[in-house]
């Protein structure tokens, strides 16, 4: 099961207006995926990265049954939960909270998103898809308000099929997100420069 173990960076919380929570891959470090916000407008952020127990989020492909991901599945949205919470606790609201993920860490974020669905600022989502053997709409609830969403992936890649990404544009369209999808053909399991100035330009700067 997940703690609460949480990375920063840039501006403080109680000092900036806008904060991106950061979400890493299987494998990955909370360290490794704020340096992603290198390459993003996200200057005047507050920088908020969890990190999973033991680097994984939860334990087989995003692609298994629900249920074999348990508990370590729902642990992870807490996570997200509970960080979400703390932000709007500084004082920052959820139009100005930000949400970005590579692979397994895109798959948690889209996750989290449709199962909690609101007016966030945005979300750039790099190689992931809705989590589960099929889409569960029965768990999706509630209105993005035109949130700006930004999907990136290669076509195909080795761990996301196309399909899934495709569904998952579809399913947060339906839920009033403002949704860009856009395939690489060829393209390795990376994030590449392309995505990066998608996401600014889509995403990031529509911060007011």
């Amino acid at each position: 099961m997940h703690q609460k173990k949480i990375f920063t960076g840039g501006k403080k919380l109680s000092e900036a207006k806008r904060a991106l929570v950061l979400i890493h891959g299987r494998g990955g470090s909370a360290e490794d995926i704020l340096t992603l916000a290198d390459h993003l407008d996200v200057k005047d952020f507050a920088l908020v990265a969890p990190e999973a127990a033991g680097n994984t989020w939860y334990p087989h492909s995003f692609l298994a049954p629900p249920a074999q991901n348990e508990p370590w599945l729902s642990s992870a949205i807490a996570v997200l939960e509970e960080v979400v919470d703390d932000i709007v606790a500084e004082g920052i609201t959820k139009e100005n909270i930000f949400f970005t993920g590579f692979s397994q860490g895109a798959c948690l974020t889209l996750e989290f998103a449709a199962r909690n669905a609101a007016k966030y600022g945005g979300l750039a989502a790099f190689t992931g898809g809705l989590i589960g053997d099929r889409i569960y709409p029965e768990n999706y609830k509630g209105s993005f308000g035109q949130m700006p969403v930004f999907i990136g992936s290669g076509d195909p890649d080795m761990h996301v099929p196309v399909k899934r990404v495709e569904e998952t544009a579809a399913i947060l369209d339906s839920m009033g997100a403002k949704v860009t999808l856009q395939l690489y053909p060829g393209r390795a399991h990376t994030i590449s420069l392309d995505e990066l100035a998608l996401a600014n330009k889509l995403v990031f700067n529509t911060a007011s």
